[in-house]
This record gives C-alpha cells, sequence and structure tokens, in this order.
C-alpha cells in the first residue's frame, strides 16, 4: 500500500466513522500489518471465542465472557440460549424475521424500513457489534442503496466480519469503516449474491487470514471459488460446525469450511 493510499484511507476513517462511545474499543482499525497471517488475539488466558456454523448464513458467535451473538437470524438460535445480538438481512426470509423473540437485547437490522442508511455501533460486555452499509441489487437491474449491511465483531482484538448478502466490489471507504479483519464470512454461492470472480475480489481487498464459506448449495461451488484462491488460501474441512478461536494458521491463509450441522 503506498502511502497515499494509507493517508486516503486514514482520511476516509475519520470522515466516515461514527463517534466511539467513551472507554469503546477501536483495536480493529489498524490500517496496515505486515504480521504473517494469524488470528491475533490478546483474550484472556485460556480463553476462546466460538463460531458454530448454524446452516445457510447463520452463525453462533460466543465470547469467553458469555455474550453471543447469531447472524442473519431467521428465528433460530441454534443449540445454545437466547443471543444477546442478532444481525439480519432482508433479502429473502432465511436472512431475518419480522418476529424477533422479545428477549433478545440486541436487535440490528441491516437496513432502515424507512430507505434511509442505518450504521449501529453496540458493545455489551467483551463483544462489540457495528455495521458498514453496503448495496443491493434491486429489481428490473436497480440499486438497492444501504440495502445490505456487514456486520463487525469485536472481542478484545478479534476482528470477525460477516458479509451477510453482499453483491459487489468494496469501495476504499468500505475498507476503512472495515478495518483489520481476522476471520471473514463469505456468501460463496457464485450467483445470487456475487460471481465468485466478485467474491475473490472482495477477499483479496480485506485480506483476512481466515475465510469462513457460508450461502453455498454444493460443494462444486465451493471448489470454484477455491480454486480463484489457491495461489492465496489453502482449503481446510474442519471436524465439526463450531470453530475456536484466536487460531494459528501456521503462516499460510486458509479458507476454513465448517461441517455442517
Amino acid at each position: 500500500m503506498t502511502a497515499l493510499r494509507i493517508i486516503r484511507a486514514l482520511l476516509a476513517a475519520l470522515l466516515l466513522l461514527p463517534a466511539l462511545a467513551p472507554g469503546a474499543r477501536a483495536e480493529c482499525f489498524a490500517v496496515a500489518d505486515d504480521a504473517l497471517p494469524i488470528v491475533r488475539a490478546s483474550l484472556p488466558q485460556g480463553k476462546l471465542a466460538r463460531i458454530t456454523y448454524l446452516g445457510h448464513s447463520s452463525f453462533r458467535i460466543d465470547s469467553p465472557e458469555g455474550v453471543s451473538a447469531v447472524t442473519d437470524y431467521y428465528g433460530s438460535n441454534g443449540d445454545g440460549p437466547m443471543p444477546d445480538f442478532v444481525t439480519m438481512n432482508n433479502i429473502h426470509e432465511l436472512h431475518f424475521t419480522d418476529y424477533p423473540d422479545p428477549a433478545i437485547r440486541h436487535v440490528l437490522r441491516g437496513w432502515d424500513p424507512a430507505g434511509g442508511m442505518v450504521e449501529h455501533d453496540v458493545s455489551e460486555g467483551d463483544m462489540r457489534v457495528r455495521s458498514v452499509p453496503t448495496n443491493v441489487r434491486g429489481d428490473g437491474g436497480t440499486t438497492r442503496y444501504n440495502g445490505n449491511s456487514i456486520f463487525v465483531f469485536e472481542i478484545a482484538d478479534l476482528c470477525i466480519a460477516h458479509l451477510g448478502h453482499l453483491h459487489h466490489d468494496l469501495t476504499p471507504e468500505h475498507l476503512a469503516q472495515l478495518g483489520r479483519i481476522d476471520v471473514v464470512m463469505v456468501p460463496t454461492d457464485g450467483a445470487y449474491t456475487m460471481s465468485h470472480a466478485t467474491a475473490a475480489r472482495v477477499i483479496g481487498q480485506i485480506g483476512a487470514p481466515v475465510v469462513i464459506p457460508m450461502h453455498y448449495f454444493a460443494d462444486l461451488l465451493l471448489e470454484s471459488l477455491a480454486r480463484r484462491l489457491e495461489r492465496d488460501y489453502r482449503i481446510v474441512y474442519n471436524q465439526g460446525p463450531q470453530i475456536l478461536l484466536p487460531t494459528d494458521t501456521g503462516g499460510e491463509r486458509i479458507i476454513l469450511v465448517p461441517a455442517s450441522r
């Protein structure tokens, strides 16, 4: 990254990011990092965060302090208790619900029902959840601006991004808002969200050491994307739906495929 690009990214971050509340964490906003690919996290000694794949685009994220979030929540919590956070995108009914349980404290919709822009930044315990608005395709070749959100989950300095139903490449402003990402969950269907060419570019833009695929319907689709990334990422099949973090990737970037439930 050239010095000019770094300056532009810093200026974009200053102009576009919402003001942080006193004491809020911002460890994910490093602009440049030349370290080996490794999921870095200063979690308490012996404490791990946990990601559990629930299916489609839904994951349950549990922090060391027991704060939990479910992504693209459509009414299913998985096997755990009621989550503290749920995030949703409204492309279709497997990504949201109009009737979340009232016991859920933080219901974060990735769109504004009135058609504006929504940006979330909410903390509870050792988890902070914030959003970056993006666009989706509308009917008849139109664009529905700010119709999707990327959600970022920060646990200490572990930074996890869920791209939702992203349909396009990211801009420098998006990347400045995202900051450094350790783990990114990417839709890999190749058609309903992004083509595999676009998905590969987005993965390269973000540069996370760990990519977790979601929203794909056949192994052939996943393998097609993996071939586009084989110079930079090695594919690893997890033995179950649960992934523990932080993890050392052995100096490699990996596509980590969770087993279905």
